[in-house]
């Protein structure tokens, strides 16, 4: 699960994030946008963004240039 805009992409994802800061703060749910940031620092973009069962998201991320792009 992530956020989007700061803002969690399922309301049941909220308890899930509680859950894992609980168990350390440095874990939650990442902002999708700040993971796409991160990506990009590392020479990856994001090509497909794919909704999945259960409310949850599946960001696939390619590094610049491979495959011809």
């Amino acid at each position: 699960p992530y956020r989007e805009d700061g803002v969690a992409t399922a309301p049941s994802n909220l308890a899930f994030d509680r859950s894992l800061i609980e168990r350390n703060p440095a874990w939650g749910l990442r902002d999708i946008a700040d993971v796409d940031r991160l990506a990009r620092d590392f020479g990856f973009e994001r090509s497909y963004r794919y909704a999945m069962p259960a409310n949850n998201l599946t960001l696939v991320y390619r590094r610049r240039g491979a495959n011809g792009s």
